[in-house]
């Protein structure tokens, strides 16, 4: 849902085609820890980072999907709230599904809805142990992101083909130095689009022939790549420079269509629910890596009920909590996707294939690791700064 926001700051033509750019370079990386990951006999990503870097290496990687599946989960929240109880932007109040239904009152507030969204969804999908259990709601949540797709992208071509939509930007505004430093701050959310990179062991585990995941994971980028390209372009299209840092807020006025009304909440809804089916996938790793952080000698947390329950029931409470005081996901994208998740999704899969601690790196992979990393950490740098820079000019505005 950042990705149209991300198009505007890139520009139509080098938005989607970073997009694409960035769907080869995780397949390289994902190759990467496949093929280490046989050699050393590693059943998680953590175990193939202990084996390249030791104990070290497992508690930095564990520390990471920490930061950035709670990032996610509090994205999501975050989008959620938006759709159900409105956002604010610019000083401009954007209402949420039920406002419209109802108005605004307390039960249709943001902390409400998310308290009742969390105790009523949320926790009950967070308990599920195996992850093939989630294979149904992951089905119907891909489901009803084509749902979302395919309306948006009916909307956008019934208002091209009556002329209501504007030409599109194709490349960056580009005036100065801080405009230009300013395009790295699409890089974090696009980033944080590919991660995935914590939930291939598991998947592979649960697949139980090892030579189905390279498939697998060709098909879900595909998929995934597909489905971005298509969001970033239609909902860029429809609203244009008007497009907010989460999309979904723009649903909220008259489309200029038949039923726009109707069509508006269809989106939003079908999308809510399609993060709420997703969330106990990205729950589960997340649940995992802390457990592993926290208790690496005890028995499997499946084992154990009280530590599974204490430590669910805990990490579910802190993502509400958080979803409740960060104000936008733009501000949550910049701070995860520029740290922990360029590192799980790059640095650290190039790290291995560079340590190479059985001697099975390629020419090519060592090459193209040097790239990743460089890439990696110079683009996150600048959007560090640049968003960082951003923030503090706000604030100094709205003192004055």
């Amino acid at each position: 849902m950042a990705l149209p926001a991300a198009i505007k700051v890139l520009g139509l033509l080098p938005g989607i085609s970073s997009i694409i750019f960035l769907a080869f370079l995780t397949d390289t990386s994902l190759d990467i820890l496949l093929r280490f990951s046989r050699v050393a006999k590693a059943s998680s990503y953590a175990h193939v980072m202990g084996s390249a870097f030791g104990r070290l290496g497992t508690m930095v990687l564990q520390i990471s999907v920490f930061i950035n599946n709670l990032g996610i989960l509090v994205v999501y929240m975050i989008i959620i709230g938006d759709v159900l109880s409105g956002t604010s932007s610019s000083g401009i109040h954007h209402f949420g599904v039920l406002e419209g239904w109802f108005g605004e009152c307390w039960w249709t507030g943001r902390y409400f809805i998310l308290l009742v969204t969390t105790l009523f969804i949320f926790a009950p999908l967070a308990f599920v142990k195996r992850i093939d259990s989630l294979r149904y709601s992951s089905a119907l949540a891909v489901a009803l992101a084509i749902v979302f797709l395919v309306i948006t992208a009916g909307i956008t071509l019934f208002k091209l083909f009556n002329g209501s939509i504007a030409s599109p930007r194709l490349l960056p505004n580009v005036t100065d130095s801080a405009s230009l430093w300013n395009l790295f701050t699409a890089v974090p959310v696009l980033v944080t689009a590919f991660v995935c990179h914590y939930n291939v062991h598991t998947i592979d585990k649960e697949l139980g022939d090892s030579s189905l995941i390279q498939p697998v994971v060709r098909a879900s980028l595909s998929l995934s790549s597909s489905i971005y390209i298509l969001t970033a372009l239609f909902g860029f299209l429809l609203f244009g420079e008007s497009t907010l840092d989460d999309v979904l807020a723009n649903f909220d006025t008259d489309l200029g269509i038949p039923y726009s009304s109707l069509l508006n909440d269809v989106v939003r809804i079908s999308y809510a629910l399609h993060l709420m089916l997703v969330f106990p996938v990205i729950f589960f790793s997340l649940r995992f890596n802390f457990d592993d952080l926290i208790f690496p000698s005890a028995r499997p947390l499946n084992s154990d009920q009280c530590r599974f329950v204490s430590i669910t029931s805990g990490l579910v409470a802190l993502v509400y909590i958080a979803a409740n005081f960060i104000p936008s996901i733009w501000d949550a994208f910049q701070f995860t996707g520029a740290t922990a998740t360029v590192c799980l999704g790059f640095i650290f899969p190039a790290a291995i294939a560079l340590r190479d601690s059985h001697g099975i790196a390629s020419k090519k992979d060592k090459i193209l690791s040097v790239i990743m990393i460089a890439l990696a950490i110079f683009s996150n740098i600048i959007a560090i700064y640049s968003n960082a820079n951003s923030m503090f000019r706000k604030e100094v505005d709205d003192l004055h």
